[in-house]
């Protein structure tokens, strides 16, 4: 049976753009707006902190954050699959933090489709979304713009082009879990410049089926990553248990 995904995505208020992947350094990161797009939708829901008249807020309280954490649990509790790309190691991990909610999160995260989990578990390295989508020739990002630079563009009061990216982001990650899912295999471009292709016959897994996948054969990296950079927090208490 075809799942019905929705794909989630969202947005810090920490600029982490020289943290050079060490943002758990600098938590707690806030949260200040996040995306969600089903499957058939024409349009994504979005939800932002809100100061008390309604306005664009610095960062969600942690209700808020509780509040979104709920509404992913009821999308899945009605069948859907939540979709996300790096959601594993960073926005729910994050969103653990902000909301507090350790058990749910967990949950959701392990039950849900990370495609960037996936292809690390099957590959041994990552590869970013906007590579991905110009291996399949989906629109990506808009140029010049980054999850990196949204921080900066909230704080600024630019929130409506924020707001627009992290809408786009779960347009990209869902087009890519279509196409990748009906054509059994997954496309993207190399930093070299490349077109590698992944097989996927059975679809894209879920976090939980990925962490099953064995080991893939890495010794001609010079620094290979671990899993256990995505998926630590899911084993170790948390400081909002």
């Amino acid at each position: 049976m075809k799942r019905k995904y929705v794909a989630f995505d969202i947005e810090t208020a920490a600029n982490v753009a020289n943290f050079r992947g060490q943002w758990r350094s600098f938590r707690p990161l806030g949260i200040t707006c996040a995306a969600a797009l089903a499957s058939g939708a024409e349009k994504a829901t979005v939800w932002h902190a809100q100061n008390a008249d309604g306005t664009p807020a610095e960062r969600m309280s942690r209700a808020e954050a509780r509040q979104l954490v709920d509404r992913l649990a009821a999308l899945a509790a009605e069948g859907c699959t939540i979709l996300t790309w790096n959601g594993l190691g960073f926005d729910f991990e994050v969103l653990v933090e902000e909301s507090g909610a350790l058990a749910e999160c967990r949950e959701l995260a392990l039950a849900h489709v990370d495609m960037m989990f996936h292809v690390f578990c099957d590959r041994g390295y990552p590869v970013a979304l906007d590579k991905a989508a110009k291996g399949l020739g989906i629109p990506g990002k808009p140029k010049g713009m980054s999850g990196f630079l949204a921080p900066r563009l909230w704080a600024e009061g630019r929130h409506q082009e924020v707001l627009d990216y992290v809408a786009d982001d779960v347009r990209i990650a869902l087009e890519i879990a279509h196409r990748c899912e009906a054509e059994r295999r997954f496309q993207w471009i190399t930093s070299q410049g490349r077109r590698q292709a992944m097989p996927l016959a059975r679809g894209w897994l879920t976090v939980r089926q990925a962490m099953e996948l064995p080991e893939p054969d890495t010794s001609w990296m010079t620094r290979p990553m671990r899993r256990s950079r995505f998926t630590a927090w899911l084993t170790k208490p948390h400081a909002g248990e």
